[in-house]
């Protein structure tokens, strides 16, 4: 069995071939949504939440 090296630029590569346009630009406008809710959302409770989420998802912030 041949096993093949699993990499971004694999990864990349399946995207573009199974991804339409529309499905990319959707995934886009989430991560876009979603970086600026954790860096400009500053309501303590969120804030809060949104650093510990950070921590979990293994992003260093302080």
């Amino acid at each position: 069995m041949a096993s093949t090296a699993n990499t971004v630029h694999g990864r990349v590569e399946q995207a573009r071939v199974e991804l339409t346009p529309v499905q990319m630009a959707a995934g886009l406008l989430f991560v876009a949504a979603l970086g600026y809710t954790l860096l400009f959302v500053q309501d303590p409770l969120v804030h809060d939440s949104m650093h510990n989420f950070r921590h979990a998802a293994g992003i260093a912030c302080h």
